[in-house]
């Protein structure tokens, strides 16, 4: 049975979401939905007949609010899915190191890779990992908030570089328009880990980052800490 994959990309926080289904059983989840485009997602599993049965959170986003309960409400069976090292009461499911789940014919395991945030997960299914913001494609996600450790990303970092070269690399955000990337590019290529850089000369490069908060930080922790159920104003 062949897999249905789809990325979809939201342009304001440069979020992708990703659709996988089995193209058989029509049994579907989507990875990293965000509110403002929850109508687009919903049309397409409607359109192609999809039975939604997982709704995955990489980790409690800072930049965007998540569909999570919104897509729950439409898709009644659905479970929404996040790392057991979040501080959340909304999921149906809190997964853990090697938890895997079964669409169809296809499973999706779970990797934690904490660092950006200290409940960030990603999610390996196939040739294809999908590594939220622990890796960027030729970036790594910042750890200065949420509970961020630069020492614990090294590590896992390395961890999705033992899954093997040639598996894909898709991640929550891209801000140059890049859709993928793949773990031997990653391991010679990415300018903060690439090379066989060491830990020490990555926690300088992370720790030497100079960003401003997310704009949405102080509306989309706390709307995502209850999976979007309650949507908070800028105000």
């Amino acid at each position: 049975m062949s897999l249905f994959f789809r990325p979809l990309f939201e342009k304001k926080s440069s979020t992708y979401t990703y659709l996988l289904a089995d193209s058989e059983t029509k049994e579907a989840i989507i990875i990293d939905a965000v509110d403002e485009t929850q109508q687009r997602d919903i049309g397409l599993i409607e359109e192609l007949g999809l039975d939604l049965k997982y709704i995955i959170e990489t980790h409690v986003h800072a930049d965007h609010i998540t569909s999570s309960c919104p897509l729950k409400q439409k898709f009644k069976n659905a479970k929404i899915v996040l790392g057991v090292a979040n501080a959340v009461v909304c999921a149906d499911i809190l997964i853990k190191e090697g938890d895997s789940l079964q669409f169809g014919a296809h499973t999706i395991r779970a990797l934690a890779t904490p660092g950006h945030t200290n409940g960030c997960m990603s999610f390996v299914c196939e040739d294809k990992v999908f590594t939220g913001d622990a890796l960027l494609i030729r970036s790594c996600g910042r750890c200065d908030f949420q509970g961020g450790s630069a020492e614990k990303l090294f590590d896992s970092i390395h961890k999705i570089f033992m899954l093997g070269d040639e598996v894909l690399v898709y991640p929550a955000h891209d801000y140059g328009g890049r859709t993928v990337s793949s773990i031997g590019e990653e391991k010679q290529f990415n300018e903060m880990i690439g090379g066989g850089v060491g830990k020490d000369e990555f926690v300088r490069r992370v720790n030497a980052m100079v960003l401003s908060l997310p704009k949405k930080i102080h509306v989309a922790v706390p709307a995502n800490q209850v999976c979007g159920s309650k949507i908070l104003s800028d105000g």
